[in-house]
């Protein structure tokens, strides 16, 4: 039994002495080739961007303030309108004879009033001769009061069917853009309810956005300290594009969203062009900086284990090692690292995939086979 144990022990003996062997013969791990940059600082300008949404600064729904049929239109869609420019007209005929009878009303209620001052002057005469009953002089004030009340009466009813004969012209309330007409010639409308079409003030154009509550006091700054014409601290961006004219912060909403915890804010964009349209979606840009320089490395530098973010700094016989970095803006191929580096370190941005713990590397290219100082290449 001893012997079998020693024999085994001994197997195990030159076997580790082989592996030591090998181990010995194949050397340290050839070094990572990489390339590494210095950790400095910079000023950060960049970008705050929000969701935004393109809305007309005045809009409106025109409906018609009379039942009828549209007996004309006198624009084409989606053309600049004029205030005052006429749009629609609605079937007159009924309200026109509806308004010489209310006018023919008048004139009745004028004549009994004419006859009712007679009666009451007469009456009047004779009661100073003590000639007739004061009970009649008293019918004859009162009717005369009643003649006048009558003809103010009737002078109310025509000028209401008067109001409904102006009202079947319907004309632009200011000036901007009118869109597709819903209704043609031809078309049942009704008082209030139908649609007829809708204009909007397109120049200029608003853009509306959310911002954050804590963001209140930067924005009523700006919007107190107002802009040049050419401050380009706002623009809007459609996807890649930006649009060429910077706008202007005019209005800050009057209470924060309960829900959202978020407050709208409306900027103002010139349009001459007509580019911009309403309820279109955008992107608000908004120039910001940083108080003070901060670290700048490239993106592609930094790894991810688990939700953290770390980065191979280069120490002392170039051995790397990995350190976790609190990560802020990004800003395009570059990002803002709030803690975790410091200026004059060197960090590895290429080849990181290819390192781990404690790895050495190298920043020499590697050579190619049969390069000068490499291993040649075989022969065909």
């Amino acid at each position: 039994m001893n012997t079998r144990f020693y024999s085994l022990l001994g197997l195990l003996f030159v076997l580790a002495s082989c592996g030591n062997k090998q181990q010995q013969q194949q050397g340290p791990p050839p070094a990572v080739p990489v390339t590494v940059e210095e950790v400095t600082t910079t000023d950060a300008r960049y970008f705050d961007e929000y969701p935004a949404t393109v809305v007309a600064l005045n809009q409106t729904e025109l409906r018609p303030q009379v039942t009828g049929y549209i007996t004309g239109i006198y624009f084409k869609d989606g053309q600049k309108v004029v205030k005052g420019q006429k749009l629609y007209s609605i079937d007159q005929q009924l309200y026109s004879a509806n308004y010489q009878q209310a006018l023919a009303n008048v004139a009745v209620q004028e004549t009994n009033l004419l006859k009712a001052q007679k009666d009451a002057d007469r009456y009047h005469e004779l009661d100073k001769k003590d000639a007739i009953a004061k009970q009649q002089v008293d019918y004859a004030d009162a009717a005369l009061a009643a003649a006048r009340k009558q003809l103010d009466a009737s002078k109310a009813a025509a000028n209401a069917v008067r109001a409904n004969v102006s009202f079947a012209t319907i004309y632009a309330p200011f000036t901007g853009t009118i869109g597709i007409s819903q209704v043609r010639t031809g078309t049942s409308v009704v008082a209030g309810q139908t649609i007829l079409n809708t204009v909007s003030a397109d120049n200029p154009i608003a853009v509306d956005f959310a911002v954050d509550q804590k963001e209140i006091f930067r924005f009523a700054q700006l919007q107190e300290k107002g802009q040049a014409a050419n401050d380009s601290t706002f623009t809007v961006a459609f996807g890649t594009d930006v649009y060429p004219f910077p706008g202007k912060i005019t209005a800050i909403d009057r209470a924060v969203d309960p829900q959202t915890g978020t407050i709208r804010t409306r900027l103002s964009f010139p349009n001459d062009k007509n580019m911009l349209k309403a309820g279109m979606t955008a992107t608000v840009r908004v120039i910001a900086s940083a108080k003070e320089a901060t670290v700048q490395i490239p993106f592609k530098a930094v790894t991810e284990q688990l939700g953290d973010f770390f980065v191979y700094v280069v120490g002392d016989s170039s051995k790397v090692t990995q350190r976790k970095v609190v990560m802020g803006r990004q800003l395009g191929d570059r990002v803002m690292i709030r803690e975790g580096l410091k200026p004059g370190e060197k960090i590895v941005v290429q080849g990181v995939q290819n390192l781990r713990e404690g790895a050495v590397i190298t920043t020499a290219a590697p050579q190619q086979p049969g390069a000068p100082g490499g291993a040649a290449a075989p022969k065909k």
